[in-house]
């Protein structure tokens, strides 16, 4: 048997912690001399005492803590989603008391506005191709709005749900740093509003706390979310870079008709619930098609197999407004990218379901 300083010394946990977790009931001494009180621990105790060790440098509450070390695996996950959903949501209404506390402070300097002059077709067709993947999980609020990226040459548009990622871009006049916001989605939607019927020209002048879009006339001004949007960087697919196993030019009439006539490959359970999947097989070089549970068992074990959600492929097929599409197929368990053959920076991703 382990002394409590042994213990201390192979969990990371403190000798008065480990007191403190044995007065609490949560982590309790296997046994305990009666004339000295020496605490005397099992091998088998060390495991739950690095699990509490974790737990508390999480800031995990000791209530949940007792929970978690008598729990099942399973339990001990949900426990640490809920956690972790508890810390999002304190970070972000921390973040917006930030946010309005330096609203009553004078500033030291003027801020420094970054102002774009753009055609409105191309912002309307930059709106149109991303809408689509913006999140409405109201437990993700930093997905719940498309991200504006100026650079010096224009401004990129990001939007994403977690299982589909859609990226475009706008060429724009630009005068000022590069800048980035979060514009809630429904004020994209009001903004996409002034730009039917087309205006020639949009203007927007993006500062740290707010946007404001100039249109015919209208002025719109817009308040960011608060919230850190997500690098989605890494996620960027390279055009040519050789990353893809196929890049397959498909007609896009026929692939939507065949995916609103044809009925789920399969079905998969995710998050507790069964969701439809939609398997894409690749033969040869160019051809893709939409496999059947019968195809499925007897397709070629060399062809491609790709599991996604129908729905989102539809909705990056009408998104991208090419006849001819292309898609990238980089392996089974590798994001498909959905590209305008004329268009390199505009595209979509969607995260792949594991067949």
């Amino acid at each position: 048997m382990r002394s409590i300083g042994e213990l201390a010394r192979a969990s990371g946990l403190t000798v008065s912690a480990l007191r403190f977790y044995d007065a609490a009931g949560v982590l309790v001494p296997a046994w305990v001399d009666p004339v000295t009180g020496y605490r005397r621990y099992t091998d088998d105790q060390v495991a739950p005492a690095r699990l509490v060790a974790g737990l508390r440098r999480v800031g995990m509450p000791v209530a949940e803590i007792a929970q978690a070390v008598r729990a099942e695996p399973a339990d001990v996950h949900r426990l640490l989603d809920a956690h972790l959903r508890r810390l999002a949501d304190g970070l972000a209404d921390a973040r917006q008391e930030v946010s309005r506390i330096r609203s009553l402070l004078p500033a030291d300097q003027p801020s420094t506005a970054t102002r774009l002059v753009l055609a409105g077709a191309d912002l309307a067709a930059a709106v149109d191709a991303v809408r689509f993947a913006v999140g409405t999980d109201p437990e993700l609020p930093a997905l719940a709005g498309v991200l504006f990226d100026a650079t010096e040459q224009g401004v990129r548009l990001v939007a994403t749900d977690r299982h589909r990622l859609a990226v475009t871009w706008a060429d724009a006049v630009v005068q000022g740093p590069a800048v980035r916001a979060l514009l809630p989605v429904t004020a994209v939607d009001e903004l996409r509003q002034l730009l039917d019927p087309e205006p020639t020209e949009v203007r927007l002048t993006m500062h740290g706390t707010q946007v404001v879009a100039e249109v015919v006339g209208s002025r719109l001004p817009i308040t960011p979310l608060p919230y850190d949007f997500p690098d989605y960087h890494p996620l960027l697919p390279r055009a040519g870079d050789g990353g893809a196993t196929r890049r397959v030019s498909v007609d896009a009439a026929r692939l939507v008709a065949a995916l609103r006539a044809g009925e789920p490959t399969l079905t998969r359970e995710y998050a507790g619930r069964p969701r439809p999947v939609t398997v894409l097989g690749l033969r040869g070089a160019d051809t893709v098609r939409l496999l059947g549970p019968d195809d499925l068992t007897r397709a070629d074990p060399a062809e491609l197999h790709v599991g996604v959600n129908g729905d989102y492929l539809l909705d990056a097929l009408d998104a991208a407004g090419h006849p001819r599409p292309v898609l990238e197929l980089g392996g089974p368990t590798a994001p498909l990218a959905i590209r305008r053959p004329d268009d390199e920076v505009a595209f979509s991703i969607l995260m792949p379901i594991r067949l």
